[in-house]
């Protein structure tokens, strides 16, 4: 298949530039995968379009402040007599980096770092006032970097004072203070994602409440989200590509939630392909969800057979992008191809900050 067959128009004006005041605010494409129907609603009306006995899985990851603002440290010769040089240390240009995988208990992380081309293994990064240190280890392609931090007790938390929320590049500011709650589900709790299960953000506690009250079941999963999410497609074909691993962890409480729906023939409703994503990693290894810490190696593309997942509640993608490849696998290249031209035609609002549309 041509990644050029999984392209759509979109004018900038649609993309999201924040959230909307109410998280539940959201609009919804209800879109019937078998025969392409669509319905233009709202998010907060979820309770009332699911059957009643899905078994909802969440991803319960937490965002990090995993963008960090640094320079390079350089050294140059400086004469102080004739025939003799003092080495100075100083500091470059800005350089940004985006923390994508933690690699190890010493704080080796996987990065993108911009600019990143004249950036060698051996040299050292400095951020905030020299409280971190990062070493570049190795270098990788598209920018990639690995990292091993120094100079911090406490890592997370001085990343956490210094960093800034990882707001996607098509996201046109800075981030603001408020992006710290609102680029955050109201169900995070551990993790170290580097973007968020975006068609988690629309969840409010009440609407939890009233999937419970509906007869719905809600389980949670954790996958911390990474590259593999959002890494580009570099190839011609869709085929070709591979995708980045990312970290998931199932519990033994969520598999038995699973097999228990499957026994009782309750529809499995993932919210977002993060949770796609781990659910059918999982069973394509072993034939069914097991619990445990796992490594998401799955690239879901159209002839990929779902094991798990029946329904999917998700935001809408970018053009050419894997996420949208995978749901072209889930209901259909044209269905969804379709659909998304409604959205943009019909004013939908697009990506992290955008509406959502939910596929049964």
């Amino acid at each position: 298949m041509k990644l050029s067959d999984f392209d759509y128009e979109l004018p900038s004006e649609r993309i999201a530039q924040r959230p909307l005041a109410e998280r539940d605010g959201s609009r919804l494409l209800l879109l019937e995968r078998g025969s392409g129907h669509w319905e233009d609603r709202y998010f907060r009306e979820l309770p009332q379009l699911v059957r009643g006995d899905e078994l909802v899985v969440i991803n319960n990851t937490r965002v990090f402040p995993a963008r960090l603002f640094g320079r390079r440290r350089g050294v140059r010769a400086e004469p102080i007599s004739p025939g003799s040089r003092l080495r100075r240390e100083y500091l470059t240009a800005p350089i940004e980096v985006l923390l994508v995988r933690r690699l190890g208990p010493d704080e080796t992380w996987e990065a993108l770092v911009r600019p990143g081309r004249k950036v060698r293994a051996g040299e050292v990064l400095v951020f905030g006032e020299g409280e971190l240190e990062a070493e570049v280890v190795d270098r990788g392609d598209y920018g990639l970097r690995t990292l091993r931090f120094l100079g911090a007790d406490d890592f997370l938390a001085t990343v956490g004072r210094l960093g800034h929320v990882p707001l996607p590049p098509y996201i046109d500011r800075a981030d603001e203070p408020a992006d710290r709650e609102r680029y955050q589900t109201v169900f995070a709790r551990s993790g170290a994602a580097v973007a968020a299960p975006t068609a988690g953000l629309h969840f409010t506690p009440a609407i939890l409440d009233a999937l419970h009250a509906r007869g719905c079941e809600v389980a949670e999963l954790t996958l911390d989200v990474g590259y593999g999410t959002f890494q580009p497609i570099h190839t011609e074909t869709v085929e070709a590509h591979r995708i980045h691993p990312e970290e998931y962890e199932i519990s033994a409480e969520v598999t038995a939630a699973i097999e228990a729906a499957r026994e009782a023939g309750r529809p499995i409703l993932a919210v977002g392909t993060t949770v796609v994503r781990a659910l059918e990693d999982s069973a394509g290894r072993h034939g069914r969800v097991v619990p445990g810490r796992q490594t998401a190696s799955l690239y879901i593309y159209p002839g990929h057979r779902f094991r798990v997942v029946d329904q999917l509640l998700t935001n809408f993608h970018l053009p050419r992008s894997s996420l949208l490849v995978l749901v072209c696998a889930f209901a259909g290249r044209e269905n969804i191809l379709a659909a998304y031209r409604h959205t943009v035609e019909h004013n939908y609002r697009f990506y992290s900050y955008g509406d959502c549309m939910l596929i049964r």
